[in-house]
């Protein structure tokens, strides 16, 4: 099952399916955009083997110059993604596809901090079971208390995150 209609926060059980349907997303915006990727990355909780998520894949996708963002809105369109800008979320360009919401594109400059964050996190959480399962416990909680508030749904989740990263710099 993939789509969550907007205003509204619940999660699903982890499914091959979202693997497939990255990797499937992934050959089509190669296709129309390619000439501008350095590589393109299956990010977020979808990423995660047995980690419940919302029903949405999410997609970062690293570019040479940030610029070549706007290169691609146009293309990306043909696929069906919505250009929502920069200002959405700090240092990237932002699309979305489907009402509702299917996928979505975090478009970097490689090297990117926020980038390199998510693919820390992702990869800690995939090789970490206790981490993993602590994580999927406080989102299954935060969904039932924020079913109608993405925003607070994130926002609580960013102590958690935030202690992960610094371990991982340790």
């Amino acid at each position: 099952m993939l789509g969550l209609p907007k205003g509204q926060v619940f999660l699903v059980p982890w499914s091959n399916e979202w693997q497939k349907e990255y990797l499937l997303e992934k050959d089509q915006i190669q296709e129309v955009v390619g000439q501008y990727i350095l590589a393109v990355h299956h990010i977020g909780s979808t990423a995660v083997k047995h980690l419940s998520a919302k029903p949405i894949i999410d997609i970062a996708i690293e570019i040479n110059e940030f610029q070549d963002g706007e290169k691609c809105i146009t293309p990306l369109e043909t696929l069906g993604y919505a250009y929502k800008g920069t200002n959405v979320l700090p240092d990237r360009h932002y699309f979305n596809k489907g009402e509702p919401r299917t996928h979505q594109i975090h478009m970097y400059q490689s090297g990117n901090k926020y980038l390199l964050e998510q693919l820390a996190f992702r990869d800690y959480l995939r090789y970490n079971e206790t981490a993993r399962i602590q994580y999927e416990q406080l989102k299954q909680d935060l969904s039932t208390v924020n079913k109608s508030n993405k925003h607070k749904y994130a926002d609580d989740k960013t102590n958690f995150v935030k202690s992960i990263l610094d371990n991982i710099k340790k």
